[in-house]
């Protein structure tokens, strides 16, 4: 058994982690209250705009397609893996980390595949693979629309210059404090869905203004909106995990400086037994 004084220094310093971890998952309770309205409010606008495009692309001809539709045979893959910049929040960036490398081995092990980090984590995991194009953690310091626009501007145009035959964004999609749902989204070429009531409906639209324009206009717009909501859900998980993480943190703290105060006192105990015997069989000593 530990002596005292060693017992005494285990218990300050788990009372001192506790106290870091109890503060850690406040700060992220309250980040996590903001970034959870933020995305409860964007999540609607982004997936009507979604759905409006998929639309769209679906009734779009040869002639007037998109550029950012044009689907071709799958050589190159681009990967945008969305992690944080800092741990201590579970489970959040390996599960990243072992979606992007089970996509790598197993759904595009015949293609080329490189990577774009957005978050340090997944920059640290992949960048000893020589794959990682562009790193930008950044980002996350100054989390806006115009900021994450720029990022999508140049996943776009490097799929127009055939640089990628497809593009995809791996991030964890936020459910509730306790629970990040992994989320892998094609981001391009886009894919028209067509739904079985229209298929079976010969419809005619009509476009205000004209069909190019609003291509050349929706399109971008909602692709920024996509990443952009990618980033948000991302955000908003983290803190979610960070808090759940580091409340386990603190009630695993808690239990073990309770356990280690038993076991102080239990020594303490027998310290004090034994001197009292050592005392009373000296008393005896001197009387014989």
């Amino acid at each position: 058994m530990a002596n005292l004084k060693e017992i005494r220094n285990r218990i300050s310093s788990v009372s001192s982690t506790m106290q870091i971890t109890s503060a850690m998952k406040m700060v992220s309770a309250a980040k996590l209250k903001k970034a959870q309205d933020a995305i409860t409010a964007m999540r609607p606008y982004s997936d009507k705009l979604t759905e409006l495009l998929q639309s769209l692309s679906a009734t779009l001809d040869a002639d007037s397609g998109s550029k950012f539709a044009e689907q071709r045979d799958v050589k190159k893959v681009l990967i945008v893996a969305i992690t944080s910049n800092r741990g201590l929040c579970g489970a959040f960036n390996s599960n990243i980390v072992k979606e992007v490398t089970r996509l790598t081995n197993e759904t595009y092990a015949n293609q080329e595949v490189s990577y774009i980090a957005v978050g340090k984590k997944a920059n640290d995991a992949f960048k000893k693979s020589n794959k990682i194009i562009a790193n930008h953690s950044t980002v996350f310091e100054d989390l806006t629309f115009d900021n994450v626009a720029e990022i999508a501007q140049t996943l776009m145009d490097k799929f127009v210059e055939g640089q990628f035959d497809k593009i995809e964004i791996v991030y964890n999609r936020f459910k509730n404090a306790a629970t990040q749902i992994v989320t892998t989204e094609q981001f391009l070429p886009i894919v028209p869905v067509v739904s079985e009531a229209d298929a079976n409906t010969n419809l005619d639209y009509v476009f205000e203004p004209s069909k190019v324009e609003i291509v050349e206009e929706l399109i971008p717009k909602s692709l920024k909106t996509q990443l952009y909501k990618g980033i948000r859900d991302s955000f908003a998980s983290e803190h979610g995990a960070r808090m759940t993480a580091m409340h386990k943190a603190t009630d695993n703290a808690t239990e073990l400086r309770d356990q280690l105060k038993l076991t102080y006192n239990k020594a303490r105990q027998a310290a004090i037994t034994n001197e009292i015997l050592e005392i009373v069989g000296g008393a005896e000593a001197l009387n014989n």
